[in-house]
C-alpha cells in the first residue's frame, strides 16, 4: 500500500472520467476497454504495447501478475494494426519505459524491462525505420519506469527530474527540469498543442506557460498512490 493509503475507488474511477474527457476535450476519439477485475492494474494500459504511425508491437509486461492484461489490448489493437508484433520470452517490457521523442524512442532499462526486452524492441522499432537508444534506471530507486522521470513535450524539450541519469541519448533536448518536490508532474502527455498534467504541481504549471503551452490540469490523487501517471492510463495513436 502507498505511503498515501490506500486509492478510493470512487474517486479513482471520477478522475478516470475526468482524463477520457479531457482526451476528447483534445480531439481524439476514445475506446474504453471491459474492466478487467482479475488485473487491478489493467487501467494502467499504456504499459502493454507500443504505438507507432508505421506499426504496433504487444510488450510483455516485467511484473508477472500484469502479463495477462495484453491479451484483451492485442485483440483490441489488431483492428487499426493487424500485423501486431509481440515482444517474447525472455524479454519483457513496460510501454512506461519506452519515450517517443518525434520518432527517436528511449527505452529504459528498469526493473520491470530488461536488457532482451529492450533488444528486442529497438530491433523491431529499426525494421520500421525508428532509431532507438537506451538508458539505464535500474540503479534509481525513484523511477519505476524512465516515464516516471520524463516526458517529451515537444519542440526538443525534454521535462525531467533531476535523478535521470545524465547520457549522450538526451543530450540533444532542452531539459526542464522539474523540481524536487514537483517529482510526479514529470509525467504528462502532449497531444495537439495542449498537454494533460497533474494538478497541485503549479510551479511545473508556470514553466510550461512560460514555454507557450496550454495545459489541461487533471486530479490524480489515486492513480499516484498506486504509482501509475497521466501517460499510463492510454495508448495514443
Amino acid at each position: 500500500m502507498s505511503r498515501e493509503g490506500a486509492p478510493d475507488v470512487a474517486l479513482a474511477l471520477a478522475q478516470h472520467q475526468a482524463y477520457t474527457a479531457a482526451l476528447e476535450r483534445c480531439g481524439l476519439a476514445v475506446s474504453v476497454l471491459p474492466a478487467e477485475p482479475a488485473f487491478p492494474d489493467s487501467c494502467f494500459v499504456e504499459d502493454t504495447a507500443i504505438l507507432t504511425p508505421r506499426g504496433a508491437i504487444a510488450t510483455r509486461p516485467g511484473a508477472p501478475s500484469r502479463q495477462g492484461e495484453v491479451d484483451s489490448v492485442a485483440a483490441a489493437l489488431r483492428v487499426h494494426y493487424p500485423d501486431l508484433a509481440r515482444i517474447m520470452p525472455p524479454g519483457t517490457v513496460d510501454g512506461g519505459d519506452v519515450c517517443d521523442a518525434d520518432g527517436h524512442f528511449l527505452i529504459g532499462i528498469s526493473a520491470r524491462t530488461n536488457e532482451e526486452g529492450a533488444r528486442q524492441l529497438a530491433a523491431w522499432l529499426a525494421e520500421l525505420g525508428y532509431p532507438s537508444s537506451t538508458l539505464d534506471i535500474r540503479a534509481i530507486r525513484g523511477l519505476l519506469h524512465l516515464k516516471t522521470g520524463l516526458s517529451y513535450v515537444g519542440e526538443g524539450r525534454m521535462l525531467i527530474t533531476r535523478d535521470v541519469p545524465a547520457c549522450d541519448a538526451l543530450a540533444p533536448y532542452e531539459q526542464l527540469v522539474v523540481p524536487d518536490h514537483e517529482r510526479y508532474a514529470a509525467n504528462c502527455v502532449r497531444i495537439d498543442d495542449r498537454i494533460l498534467i497533474a494538478a497541485g504541481y503549479p510551479q511545473v504549471a508556470a514553466m510550461l506557460d512560460r514555454d507557450g503551452y496550454e495545459t489541461i490540469a487533471l486530479e490524480m490523487s489515486e492513480f499516484r498512490k498506486m504509482d501509475g501517471g497521466l501517460s499510463c492510463l492510454s495508448l495514443r495513436f
